[in-house]
C-alpha cells in the first residue's frame, strides 16, 4: 500500500508545480508581431492579451480590413509562442512524463 501513497503524493507535488508554473506563465510576456512589425501583440505566458501596437502609418492608409488582418495575426502569433512556453514549461515540471490531461492555460 505504500507504492501508492508514494504515488498519491508524487501526483499531489506535481500538482502543486504544475498550479506554481501557471503563476509565473501570468508574470512573463511574449510579443507576436505581423506585416513586418507594423502591428505586435503582447501576451502573457497564458496567452492572454496584454497589449495591442498598431504601426501609425498603416492607419493613415485607411485600409481597415488589412488593419484587421494584421491584428488577427499579429494575435495569433503571440498565443502561438505562449503556448510554446506554457508546453515547455509543462515539460519541465512533469519530467517529459506523458500526462493524460493538459491543464488548462
Amino acid at each position: 500500500m505504500s507504492d501508492f501513497s508514494q504515488l498519491l503524493q508524487l501526483g499531489q507535488q506535481m500538482q502543486g508545480r504544475i498550479t506554481q508554473m501557471q503563476t509565473e506563465l501570468t508574470q512573463r510576456t511574449v510579443t507576436g508581431s505581423a506585416g513586418g512589425g507594423m502591428v505586435t501583440a503582447t501576451a502573457d505566458g497564458k496567452g492572454q492579451i496584454r497589449k495591442i501596437k498598431i504601426d501609425p502609418s498603416i492607419v493613415e492608409d485607411g485600409d481597415v480590413e488589412m488593419i484587421e488582418d494584421l491584428v488577427s495575426a499579429a494575435v495569433a502569433d503571440a498565443q502561438r509562442r505562449a503556448e510554446e512556453i506554457y508546453k515547455d514549461e509543462l515539460r519541465k515540471v512533469t519530467g517529459g512524463l506523458p500526462l493524460p490531461f493538459q491543464p488548462p492555460l
